[in-house]
């Protein structure tokens, strides 16, 4: 009976905190999993690098607020900055300004930069992406009308550098 008695009052706090650290663990992974969810499929940050975007983004990096609906629900309109998924290596994000959408007629310099014009039309469920940076950016001139599948957010907003921060367009 003593033994009984030891082990229940004994038994009482383990019970306890084992109780509180399952709460604290289901709250958390809950959390964790709104954050995924958020993050993935309405509003996130991103990082981006490089020289296609200047003078619009800086060459050291920006983090930008992607909004991710406007992309599943076609409102891409020309002109905006968006970040789709690369067409060379599938692991890479670029950022790119739209500048043309299905059915459009887009002209261009040639990428060889030997000042030939070109047109195309942009295929049917299709964007036509080119960076500010004309001279370095690997874009459509390049690797063709882009997807629209590929598309993972438009920009919104530049968070950092904090003399940058503000909405962009």
């Amino acid at each position: 009976m003593a033994w009984k008695l030891a082990t229940d009052i004994g038994g009482l706090p383990w019970r306890n905190f084992a109780k509180e650290a399952w709460e604290r663990a289901a709250i958390t992974a809950k959390f964790l999993c709104a954050m995924h969810v958020t993050s993935n499929y309405i509003c996130g940050p991103q990082l981006t690098m490089g020289p296609s975007m200047l003078p619009t983004l800086n060459m050291s990096g920006d983090v930008l607020l992607v909004e991710r609906l406007s992309t599943r629900f076609g409102n891409i309109k020309h002109g905006d900055l968006v970040i789709a998924c690369s067409t060379e290596n599938p692991r890479k994000t670029i950022c790119k300004r739209v500048m043309g959408l299905e059915g459009d007629r887009v002209d261009f310099s040639t990428a060889d930069h030997q000042g030939r014009s070109q047109s195309v039309v942009v295929p049917k469920g299709h964007v036509w992406l080119q960076g500010d940076n004309l001279s370095i950016s690997r874009d459509s001139r390049h690797f063709g009308p882009l997807p629209y599948g590929l598309l993972q957010g438009k920009i919104i907003f530049r968070i950092w550098p904090i003399d940058g921060f503000g909405f962009l367009g």
